[in-house]
């Protein structure tokens, strides 16, 4: 196997983080991954295994983790996968390095409502930016199963100088360099993802649950086009692909969350209990703030953050968005 010309290191040694490493590693003598616990990366090195976020699966030894972000400081390729409200903080912690950056991450910053490349632009403008996104979960990518996501570049020679880094046999990805709509898809599908797990967990039915799928795929387009997305980004892999993805199934941290609401759980209880981050409940309420100051309606979203508040329950939900005034399917 011929090894690929750029050093690459990822940022974030969570499951969706290590799985990337596992995928990108294939070609490289040595990849790089950060992990911020101590023991993570010890297990990793001494193991050869992620035994906290990502357990069960054999990763290639030619990942060598480290708690040292210094030691990036060579990669040309940095595969950011920190949770998006941390991205500002690893980011101000990286070393000086002249290396692209992909973003990973999917949200919206809570206290600025900006997207990552825009965190991205504040604090790192020379770097080269990229943002990869798509339908994945974690454990199908690290046993090489087949999978299809969007490289979106900020130019065409970016994407020309990344994809032979990042494409592999069985991890394809398509261009765009449309960054705020490959941004948006993925922070709105974890606010609809808490939707559809609602949906399971109280018993509502598979025609509630595609009704959420479509209406919130609504809500996605409103708001991304606001925001400067195209809607051909969006009704691509990283925005209706990941959208279907993690509304289906309980692999999803985000469709986990909202089936424990369904079920009556409170989200303090179930937020607390975890050790990885659903990233749509941080996200739900900065984009319902930005929805309304841009006066886009969003109710499938208003829904969830009074589920994610405690301010109702999921019947009652229901039952408002069911009595909203009849309107035409294309509002």
């Amino acid at each position: 196997m011929t090894l690929s010309t750029s050093k690459i290191g990822v940022i974030g040694a969570g499951a969706w983080g290590t799985a990337l490493a596992q995928v990108l590693s294939q070609d490289q003598e040595e990849l790089l991954l950060w992990a911020r616990e101590t023991e993570v990366a010890a297990d990793i090195n001494r193991r050869h295994e992620n035994m906290i976020f990502l357990p069960g699966h054999a990763l290639n030894p030619h990942i060598r983790a480290t708690s040292d972000l210094a030691e990036l400081a060579t990669c040309e390729i940095l595969l950011i996968v920190t949770p998006a409200q941390y991205l500002r903080a690893s980011l101000a912690a990286l070393p000086d390095s002249r290396a692209t950056l992909i973003l990973c991450s999917k949200g919206i910053e809570e206290s600025t409502q900006l997207l990552m490349s825009e965190i991205v632009q504040d604090i790192r403008p020379d770097n080269a930016l990229a943002v990869l996104s798509g339908p994945t979960f974690a454990h199908e990518v690290v046993q090489g199963l087949p999978t299809a996501l969007t490289l979106a570049c900020a130019s065409e020679q970016i994407w020309n100088d990344l994809y032979p880094s990042i494409a592999k046999p069985m991890f394809r990805p398509y261009f765009s360099d449309d960054i705020i709509g490959a941004e948006i898809g993925g922070a709105v599908k974890n606010v609809l993802a808490i939707g559809c797990g609602v949906v399971d967990g109280a018993g509502l039915g598979q025609n509630a649950r595609a009704s959420i799928i479509s209406r919130g795929f609504a809500e996605m387009l409103r708001y991304g086009v606001a925001r400067g997305a195209r809607t051909e980004t969006l009704s691509g892999l990283c925005g209706l692909g990941d959208l279907v993805l993690t509304c289906s199934s309980t692999r999803s941290r985000n469709f986990s969350l909202g089936k424990g609401l369904g079920e009556g759980q409170s989200a303090e209880e179930m937020l607390a209990d975890r050790a990885t981050v659903a990233e749509g409940a941080a996200t739900a309420p900065v984009l319902q703030k930005d929805a309304h100051l841009r006066g886009i309606d969003m109710p499938i979203v208003d829904a969830v953050c009074a589920l994610l508040a405690g301010q109702t329950d999921s019947r009652s939900i229901v039952a408002q968005l069911m009595g909203r005034p009849l309107v035409s399917e294309q509002r």
